[in-house]
């Protein structure tokens, strides 16, 4: 574990590096030595490592940082902070990248300074890793994507259809044509499917949200938690009135105002209690805790809407009407509005 990470500044100032391809001075590497002390919480949240770097006059101002990944697993880069630069003071990086073992990758992770520059002020030590990065964003186009690439390209929507299932589940791809010119997805490079090759085949439906995305704009953990937590909350909600309409003879449709409100009522009710909260305070995995109400209401049934919590009939009110119109909720849908002005409308009966 000792030295599992490499950091490397660069200057973006000249002299240049002849030997290095009119590239930035690159300083002495320095590793983080104590990954294996630090003990990293499993849960949500962050940890600070140190590094200690033996600085070389002659670098000068750092425009760049180059990190090596020697352990065996990812880690999410925030920040690094470079203290006490002899003549410069203080330095701070924003990365919020994740970085993959350095096997994943053709050359070193670059992080460069938060200073921008037009194209033509860019310094010339810091163009080649700027070329190489905007290169490497890009991509080649060829081979099917992994999760540690990084690459942003697009591609014809060719996987709406599952034509090995049978002609009826082909679908015409669209992009790229004169009937279909638009639109673009991103690109995933999955194989063709064996009955057409135009048609990118898909991923199964419980594989279906590893399809590929740049890392750096899934979803971190807390997020995907809460994802899947609501989407497990609308099947429940959605399969307990799917199983009692299976005994009413117009499944399809509500029968009174009272069926209406039976979707908001039953459930499994949790208890309550200082016992409760705290097993609830020490679940670890955010997706349970996401599933789980904490509200009060009971699990696997619809939330009770705001508007008749107090009242089972405020909603049918004219002054309630009035209110979600103006708020912007249509509790019909209007088709269309006509206004005669030419109406006798006696002052008395409305006033």
């Amino acid at each position: 574990m000792l030295g599992a990470l490499a950091f490397r500044t660069l200057r973006p100032a000249l002299p240049l590096s002849l030997a290095n391809g009119l590239r930035g001075k690159l300083g002495k590497p320095a590793y983080l030595e104590d990954w294996f002390t630090t003990i990293t919480p499993l849960l949500a949240g962050e940890s600070a490592f140190k590094v200690t770097f033996d600085w070389d006059e002659e670098i000068g101002e750092p425009g760049a940082f180059l990190i090596v990944n020697n352990h065996h697993s990812e880690f999410y880069l925030r920040t690094v902070t470079l203290e006490d630069v002899p003549g410069y003071g203080r330095f701070h990086f924003v990365c919020n990248s994740w970085v993959y073992p350095a096997k994943h990758y053709k050359k070193d992770r670059v992080f460069f300074a938060n200073k921008t520059y037009l194209p033509h002020e860019m310094p010339i030590p810091l163009r080649k890793y700027r070329d190489e990065e905007f290169l490497v964003l890009r991509g080649d186009g060829k081979g099917e994507l992994q999760e540690w690439d990084r690459v942003y390209d697009y591609a014809y929507y060719n996987d709406l259809g599952d034509p090995d299932k049978g002609p009826d589940y082909a679908r015409p791809v669209l992009g790229g044509s004169a009937e279909y010119p638009y639109p673009r997805r991103g690109r995933t490079s999955r194989p063709p499917t064996k009955s057409d090759p135009n048609s990118e085949s898909r991923l199964p439906l419980l594989t279906s949200l590893n399809v590929y995305v740049p890392r750096d704009e899934r979803f971190g953990h807390l997020k995907m938690s809460d994802f899947l937590a609501y989407g497990l909350k609308s099947i429940a909600q959605f399969i307990r009135p799917e199983l009692e309409a299976l005994c009413d003879s117009t499944p399809n449709e509500f029968d009174s105002f009272e069926d209406v409100m039976k979707i908001y009522e039953g459930g499994i009710k949790l208890p309550k209690g200082p016992q409760f909260d705290d097993i609830m305070k020490n679940i670890p995995l955010e997706l349970l805790k996401e599933a789980l109400p904490v509200d009060g209401e009971g699990l696997f049934r619809y939330p009770l809407p705001q508007v008749i919590k107090e009242d089972m009939s405020a909603w049918r009110t004219d002054d309630e009407f009035a209110r979600e119109m103006l708020a912007g909720v249509n509790p019909l849908v209007i088709r269309l509005l006509e206004v005669s002005l030419c109406l006798n409308i006696s002052f008395s009966l409305y006033h």
